[in-house]
């Protein structure tokens, strides 16, 4: 099932309906920074020396 172009502006029609063009403003912008943030901790997640074992397992 894919959506085409029609579908795709109903349904951005349908939400600034909904929620009004400031509260979706906010809300998109929220979005955008957990986005960010979740790919900067994916990217930073390396265990610490303290936290791993020889073996690079982390002790639980």
């Amino acid at each position: 099932m894919r959506l085409g172009a029609t579908e795709i502006i109903l349904i951005i029609i349908l939400a600034l309906v909904l929620f009004g063009g400031g509260k979706l403003a906010s809300v998109g912008k929220s979005l955008g920074k957990s986005i960010k943030d979740f790919k900067n901790e994916i990217k930073d997640d390396t265990p610490d020396k303290k936290d791993s074992d020889s073996d690079g397992d982390v002790k639980a």
